[in-house]
């Protein structure tokens, strides 16, 4: 049975492989920070596992880092990201058109995101997508809010949705569709960014759009809506 995104009227989208390409600011800004540590990594592509999950987490699991040497990490990140690293980003083909429609539609558009809050409002800004949003949620700098579900959960208690049926998540990698599953959405996982298929059907997303076109088809824009399955 193909599932009907066209009739959701709250729309959550992740940022980073979603709405922007944003591995050269993420990855050089990893690099500069395992770097400090004595890490080095000469090609950023290297890298690319830090696009999408907490980032306290990656520098974890990569750098078999202690716990303090994660939390520097991070600081160091923070170092170059906020100043030239958050730049380093591209807005994929179509999304603004994507998010015109959708808005033009009367659709409600909330971002749920794992990159710090005030990181994503100065991108989206900067970008020219802020307009589009009703609601702009993301991870806190103390780390009280980073894992997808925290996240997810504080926007749906920030910006109520009187039915999860009428909502939906859009994102990239394993922790949107797991942390939407989580707190009762359902979640389309997009090829387009960094996650595998093979990352997004271990999870089971409720449907897979290849293109930000066919994620729009899917959601009623850009024509007729497409199934899940296409």
């Amino acid at each position: 049975m193909t599932r009907d995104f066209s009739q959701k009227q709250y729309l959550l989208f992740d940022l980073d492989g979603t709405l922007t390409d944003s591995k050269d600011g993420i990855t050089r800004s990893a690099q500069y920070a395992l770097a400090q540590l004595g890490i080095q990594v000469e090609d950023p592509q290297q890298l690319v596992s830090f696009v999408g999950p907490p980032l306290r987490d990656s520098f974890l699991q990569y750098g078999r880092l202690s716990e303090a040497q994660a939390d520097q990490a991070v600081v160091w990140y923070r170092e170059r990201f906020q100043k030239t690293g958050m730049f380093e980003n591209s807005v994929y083909n179509g999304i603004p058109a994507l998010l015109a429609q959708l808005r033009g539609q009367g659709r409600k558009l909330l971002l749920a995101t794992s990159k710090p809050e005030i990181f994503a409002v100065r991108i989206l800004k900067h970008f020219g997508l802020y307009r589009f949003f009703d609601f702009i949620g993301g991870s806190t700098l103390d780390h009280s809010r980073v894992r997808k579900d925290d996240v997810i959960s504080y926007v749906l208690r920030q910006f109520p949705v009187p039915v999860l049926d009428d909502a939906v998540m859009i994102g990239d990698r394993k922790h949107d569709v797991l942390g939407a599953r989580a707190c009762g959405l359902e979640c389309i996982g997009v090829l387009y960014g960094y996650g595998s298929r093979e990352e997004l059907d271990k999870c089971h997303p409720d449907g897979i759009a290849e293109s930000v076109q066919a994620l729009g088809r899917m959601l009623g824009a850009f024509g007729k809506a497409i199934s899940a399955e296409e």
